[in-house]
C-alpha cells in the first residue's frame, strides 16, 4: 500500500461521513462502455454522434434510431457490480458512507448493496409511458424492438434517463448538495469532472479531505487534498474497515 493510499485509509477510518462522486470510470470496470476514452462512444462511427442521438430532440424525431442505439450501447444487462460498487456498499453498511452520488445509469451501485444512491441522469432500470406516465421495468426495452409502446395508451415508453436537452431534477440535486456540504471526506472517482452541471457540484463540498481517484488527471487536481491515479476498484479494495 502506497502512501497515498494510507492517507485515504486514515481519512476513512476515522471519518462517519463520508460522500462518494462517481462517473463512468467506476462502470468501465464492469466492462460498460464510456463516452470520451480512446474506446469511448464519442470515438466510435455512428450515422450520428452521441450527443445527437442521446437528445431529447432525436427521442421525438428519430424515435427507432435512438432506440436502436440505445438498446446497443446505454443497456447492459450483463453487467455485474465491480470491486469499487462492493467496497462502496461495505463502507455505507459499516456507517461511514452516508451517500453515493453517482452520473451512472446502470444500477450497479444499487445491484451491489448500496441504498442511499442519488442517480443525477436518471437509470435505465426504470422507464416510463410519455403521455400516463405508467412505469416499466427494463425488459419492456430490451424484451421489444423498434419503438416501446405503453399497453394501456399506445404512447411511446421512454427511459427515466437525463438526455441532452433536458434538466437534471432539482429535487434530486439540492439533496446531492446537502450530503456534499455535510461531508467530511469526500471521495471523486472514476470521472473527468467534465460533465457539467453534475461536475459543478464538487463545489459545494465544505471540508478538506477532497480524494480524488481516477486514471487520468481531473481538471480539480490541483484544488484536491489527495489526488490517487490507477483504477479505482484495485484502489478502493485495498481499503480496510
Amino acid at each position: 500500500m502506497d502512501q497515498a493510499v494510507k492517507t485515504l485509509q486514515t481519512w476513512i477510518s476515522e471519518s462517519k461521513n463520508i460522500v462518494f462522486f462517481g462517473g463512468a470510470g467506476v462502470s468501465t470496470e464492469s466492462g460498460i462502455p464510456d463516452f470520451r476514452s480512446v474506446d469511448g462512444l464519442y470515438h466510435q462511427q455512428y450515422a450520428y454522434p452521441p450527443e445527437t442521438v442521446l437528445s431529447h430532440s432525436f427521442l421525438r424525431s428519430h424515435s427507432e434510431e435512438f432506440y436502436r442505439f440505445y438498446r446497443d450501447k446505454m443497456i447492459a444487462p450483463w453487467a455485474k457490480p465491480n470491486p469499487a460498487h462492493a467496497k462502496l456498499a461495505e463502507l455505507e453498511q459499516a456507517g461511514k458512507l452516508q451517500a453515493v452520488i453517482t452520473q451512472n445509469i446502470d444500477g450497479l451501485h444499487q445491484m451491489a448493496g448500496s441504498r442511499q444512491v442519488l442517480e443525477l441522469h436518471g437509470s435505465v432500470h426504470r422507464n416510463y409511458c410519455s403521455k400516463c406516465g405508467r412505469s416499466y421495468p427494463i425488459s419492456r426495452i430490451t424484451e421489444s424492438s423498434g419503438i416501446p409502446v405503453c399497453e394501456d395508451c399506445g404512447s411511446m415508453v421512454r427511459p427515466d434517463v437525463v438526455l441532452y436537452e433536458e434538466a437534471l431534477d432539482m429535487d434530486l440535486m439540492n439533496r446531492a448538495i446537502s450530503y456534499l456540504r455535510s461531508a467530511d471526506v469526500l471521495i471523486v472517482g472514476g470521472t473527468s469532472l467534465v460533465v457539467y452541471p453534475a461536475a459543478g457540484l464538487i463545489q459545494y463540498y465544505r471540508g478538506n479531505k477532497l480524494v480524488l481517484i481516477n486514471k487520468s488527471p481531473t481538471a480539480l487536481d490541483q484544488k484536491a487534498n489527495l489526488v490517487i491515479s490507477g483504477s479505482i476498484g484495485e484502489i478502493l479494495s485495498q481499503i480496510t474497515l
